[in-house]
């Protein structure tokens, strides 16, 4: 009799134990799928916000293309200078003249980097068609590229000085130049110039603005003079 009952005994433990377990497994089981749905829930909202910042970006990108970026191109006259200035938030504006064959130079660049940063306009303007607007910006030595923000002219690249002084500077280096002056949005180090073993000075590490704005424009590469 006292055998029966332990194993009576014996069998209410062994089931209390067993549905103890299935308890605690089905409450697992629960926090589980919380978590599964959780992970899904998270998923589908970064989706969502990549899909979104995609748009953003291809709708400013048309924006940019409507207005002129992405190519390089001459504009005729001083008066769509200030239209072109206007309308876009970031501009570079090479001041050339048919006769400097450095200004060439500059255009297979400024090409080049137009495609690449649709952030910013690439535009040029021939000098003597605009005496006006190069007196304004005492653009004294050519080729100058003029850099503008918000419609205000904020820094300038004389002739080919800050680019190593040599006709044979890369498109990195005038890049990295742009990137210098926030004219472009620059992914690469700002503190160091793209080249090696190249004495270019200690205004590439400092490149103080107020220095460069206010200079007298004397340069190596070209003057005004024929």
């Amino acid at each position: 009799m006292a055998t029966q009952s332990i194993d009576i005994v014996a069998k209410v433990l062994e089931q209390q134990v067993l549905q103890s377990a299935r308890l605690v497994e089905q409450e697992l089981d629960k926090e589980l799928e919380k978590l599964d749905r959780i992970d899904e829930e998270e998923l589908e909202k970064l989706k969502e916000r990549r899909l979104e910042a995609l748009k953003k970006s291809q709708k400013q990108k048309q924006e940019w293309l409507s207005k002129g970026h992405g190519e390089y191109r001459e504009i005729p006259s001083e008066r769509d200078f200030f239209s072109e200035v206007k309308e876009s938030k970031n501009v570079v504006c090479h001041f050339y003249r048919d006769s400097t064959f450095r200004c060439k130079i500059l255009d297979k660049h400024l090409s080049v980097l137009a495609k690449k940063h649709l952030e910013t306009k690439f535009i040029k303007i021939n000098v003597e068609k605009a005496p006006f607007l190069t007196e304004r910006l005492r653009i004294k030595v050519i080729p100058t590229v003029a850099m503008v923000k918000d419609g205000k002219t904020k820094d300038y690249v004389v002739g080919f000085t800050d680019l190593g002084n040599t006709d044979e500077f890369t498109t990195e280096m005038l890049e990295w130049r742009l990137g210098c002056s926030d004219i472009i949005n620059y992914s690469g180090n700002l503190l160091e110039p793209p080249v090696v073993g190249q004495n270019l000075g200690s205004k590439f590490t400092k490149l103080d603005k107020k220095t460069v704005r206010g200079k007298g424009y004397d340069s190596e590469s070209d003057t005004d003079e024929d």
